[in-house]
């Protein structure tokens, strides 16, 4: 009777441990390490993009068997980093790898719209090398692009752009070039947009750019970058739209893949500012059941 009450107690512990391990919030809770060969942890990274060497780094989930991968994309010029999102992607299970731009932040060469388009696809081809896939325990048939404000316009962009990439998120969405053509109509906004444009430039400023050129080059490709243009080649692809209640993208985007039959589409509009900064939490945990639930990640 003893030895049956020992076996039913332990039965009961490791049931329990089992549904306690399940039900661990990877938004609030820290993981339990069961492999200790492949704890949580990153890695500093570089790669190169048109000749220019670009900083980085990522963060590994536990285990060994490969993990479905974000890639994580910062704004213009992206103080607002987003790291906290990065640290519950890796507790649910996920890498994330986050790196600047050609011309930001450190990264080499020139900072230009076209160049982040080009690093975000050499990045993400990058990791789909078996090479990189193998170092780092990627599967390369999972790995999703979100990014915040101008993050979100060149992570939809490159969703827009390859077949390969089924997920894109898009948090306080800024689409560079609908902004550009709002302030052909709004004098106020232009002059507010050419004064940020100066003061990044700045010696010593995040982006080594020419501010002329950057506003020139939106001109230039104003419908080719302009996202309610591409709404059926986003329309397969499983997309979230998280934005504030001011923002001037949200609606355009949400029509335009609606029109295009959009079946995958999560959109929200919430009450916070641009950096969701009252709203850390809840932001976190969205993101994370979308790329669950929506990405299968």
């Amino acid at each position: 009777m003893h030895r049956l009450t020992s076996i039913a107690s332990l039965a009961l512990v490791l049931v329990g441990s089992s549904l306690g391990a399940q039900s661990r919030d990877p938004i609030t809770t820290d993981p339990v390490v069961r492999d200790t060969a492949f704890r949580p942890s990153m890695d500093e990274l570089s790669f190169e993009s048109g000749g220019s060497r670009i900083n980085g780094f990522i963060y590994l989930a536990q285990g060994k068997a490969p993990h479905a991968t974000v890639v994580l994309l910062h704004g213009y010029p992206g103080n607002e980093r987003n790291l906290d999102l990065a640290q519950a992607m890796r507790r649910a299970g996920m890498n994330v790898v986050y790196f600047d731009y050609r011309g930001s932040w450190g990264s080499g060469g020139e900072f230009s719209f076209a160049n982040a388009q080009e690093d975000v696809a050499n990045a993400v081809r990058w990791l789909r090398s078996p090479e990189l896939a193998a170092r780092y325990r990627i599967d390369p048939k999972r790995i999703a692009l979100v990014g915040h404000s101008m993050g979100a316009w060149l992570a939809l962009l490159a969703a827009a752009s390859d077949s390969a990439t089924r997920c894109a998120g898009a948090i306080e969405l800024a689409d560079m070039a609908r902004q550009r053509k709002r302030g052909q109509t709004d004098t106020t906004f232009m002059r507010e947009l050419t004064s940020y444009d100066d003061w990044l430039t700045q010696p010593g400023a995040p982006l080594h750019a020419d501010p002329r050129a950057l506003e020139a080059s939106l001109d230039a490709h104003a419908s080719e970058w302009d996202l309610t243009t591409h709404a059926r080649e986003l329309a397969p692809r499983a997309i979230l739209l998280l934005d504030n209640d001011r923002n001037h993208d949200h609606a355009a985007l949400v029509a335009a893949l609606g029109g295009a039959g959009a079946k995958r589409l999560t959109a929200q509009v919430w009450k916070t500012d641009h950096s969701f900064s009252d709203r850390r939490i809840a932001l976190a945990r969205t993101v994370v059941r979308w790329l669950q639930r929506s990405c299968a990640f």
